[in-house]
C-alpha cells in the first residue's frame, strides 16, 4: 500500500472507505489496484449532528468534498450538489431510522470548483424554520453530489457509497430557559399569601423534547413542578393555547405529590379577568399554572403566570 493522499480502497467492484484513516486528516490511503483513476467523494459521509434551537432564522453548516486520487488533479473539476430527499430515505432502509426529511434546506453553493492541484473544497448549506418543527420529531437532511467534470469535459467517478453529506438536525425543548415572574403566590390554610416578588426569574430545564420541570411550588423551593405541553388546545383571549400536565413532585424521590386543578382556585382577592388555568400561551410564551400539593395540615395551593424571557 503506498501511503498517499486519498480515501478509497476497492474491493470487487464497490468502492469502499477505510474509516480508520479519516481520524486524522482528510484522506491518506491509496492501493494499487485503483492506482490512476478518480473519484469524487464527501469525507464526512457517516450520519452528522447539528443541534437546532427552536427560533426563527436561518442556521449555516458547511462540509468539505474531495477528489480521491492517487495523484494531484492536473485539471479543475466542477462538481454540482443539491439536497437529496431520496438519500434520509435510503438511510432510513439500512439503518431501521425514522428520521423526517428536514423541510427547510438550501445548498448556497450548487456549484463548486476543486481548483486543479488540490483536492478539497468547502460547501456551505443552510437550514431554517426550526421553530415552526415539533421537537419530538427525528429530523435529517442530506445533500449528494450530483455531477463532477474536469475542465475537458470528462465525466469524474462518483463514489456511490460517499457521495452524500448526512445531518441529523435534533431541534432542542422550545421550552426551556428562563421565565420571568408576572404573578406567583403559594396559599396555606389559615396564613397569609405567600408571594414570589415579581419580576423574579424561574428556570425552566429539559426533561425530554415536550416536558420540561422548574425547582419550587410557589415560594416553596423544597418541592418543583413538571410541565408537560399537550397537542390538547384552549382558546384563551382568542388565543389557541396548548393545555399542559402539571404535576408538582418530590426532586428528593421524584415522586408526585400533588396535581392541577381543574377550575381555577387561589386568592379571590386577585383573582384574575380570566380563570383559564393549566395551559401554555405560543403567542406571549407564557405558563399560567394552577396546582395543589398534599398536606396532613390542609393541600397547599399554587398559581403562577411565568412568561419567557
Amino acid at each position: 500500500m503506498k501511503n498517499k493522499i486519498i480515501l478509497l480502497v476497492s474491493s470487487l467492484t464497490l468502492v469502499l472507505l477505510l474509516a480508520s484513516c479519516l481520524k486524522d486528516k482528510v484522506g491518506d490511503y491509496w492501493v494499487d489496484e485503483v492506482a490512476g483513476k478518480m473519484y469524487a467523494t464527501v469525507p464526512s459521509y457517516t450520519l452528522q449532528n447539528l443541534a437546532l434551537q427552536p427560533v426563527a432564522g436561518d442556521v449555516t453548516f458547511s462540509f468539505l468534498v474531495n477528489i480521491a486520487t492517487d495523484a494531484l488533479p492536473t485539471e479543475d473539476i466542477t462538481l454540482t450538489l443539491d439536497v437529496d430527499n431520496a438519500a434520509v430515505t435510503q438511510y432510513n432502509a439500512d439503518h431501521a431510522k425514522s428520521f423526517k426529511t428536514f423541510p427547510n434546506t438550501v445548498v448556497i453553493t450548487k456549484t463548486i470548483v476543486i481548483a486543479k492541484g488540490t483536492r478539497n473544497a468547502t460547501v456551505q448549506a443552510k437550514v431554517s424554520g426550526a421553530d415552526a418543527l415539533n421537537a419530538c420529531d427525528n429530523y435529517m437532511t442530506a445533500i449528494s453530489i450530483k455531477t463532477a467534470k474536469t475542465a475537458s469535459g470528462k465525466d469524474v467517478t462518483i463514489a456511490g457509497n460517499m457521495k452524500s453529506y448526512l445531518l441529523s438536525l435534533p431541534i432542542a425543548n422550545p421550552y426551556a430557559g428562563n421565565y420571568t415572574v408576572i404573578q406567583a403566590y403559594r396559599i396555606r390554610p389559615t396564613f397569609a399569601t405567600e408571594f414570589v416578588a415579581a419580576g423574579s426569574t424561574e428556570v425552566f430545564k429539559t426533561v425530554d423534547c415536550k416536558t420540561v420541570s422548574k425547582v419550587g411550588f410557589g415560594n416553596y423551593t423544597t418541592y418543583s413542578i413538571s410541565i408537560e405541553v399537550t397537542a390538547n388546545t384552549v382558546v384563551v383571549g382568542g388565543v389557541t393555547c396548548f393545555k399542559v400536565i402539571a404535576t408538582p413532585f418530590d426532586p428528593a424521590t421524584g415522586n408526585s405529590v400533588g396535581g392541577m386543578f381543574t377550575d381555577w382556585t387561589g386568592d379571590n382577592t386577585i383573582r384574575p379577568a380570566d380563570t383559564t388555568i393549566n395551559y401554555y400561551n405560543p403567542v406571549t410564551k407564557t405558563f399560567v399554572l394552577n396546582c395543589y400539593y398534599l398536606s396532613g395540615a390542609g393541600n397547599r395551593i399554587m398559581y403562577e403566570v411565568l412568561q419567557r424571557q
